[in-house]
């Protein structure tokens, strides 16, 4: 149900895999930019700004993958 809101309301399955890409590159520049602009022996909070936004991307494939299922069996029916 919740994907077909989703799909009803204009989200397709590249949009959610360009948000898992681009949730990647903000991951690494998110940590890139935190490593340099804090005090070098505070690494691990430039690790966790990267780790948190780099667990986004799953959720993104994941919810790309079960909106490419249900616009198939969509196109399925039409057919």
């Amino acid at each position: 149900m919740i994907i077909k809101k989703l799909h009803e309301a204009g989200l397709r399955s590249e949009h959610a895999y360009c948000a898992a890409l681009g949730s990647i590159g903000i991951s690494f520049l998110s940590w890139a930019t935190s490593a340099k602009l804090e005090n070098s022996a505070d690494v691990d909070r430039a690790d966790r700004w990267g780790i948190f936004v780099g667990e986004w991307a799953p959720t993104f494939f994941g919810l790309g993958l079960a909106l490419a299922q249900y616009e198939k069996d969509g196109l399925l029916h039409r057919r």
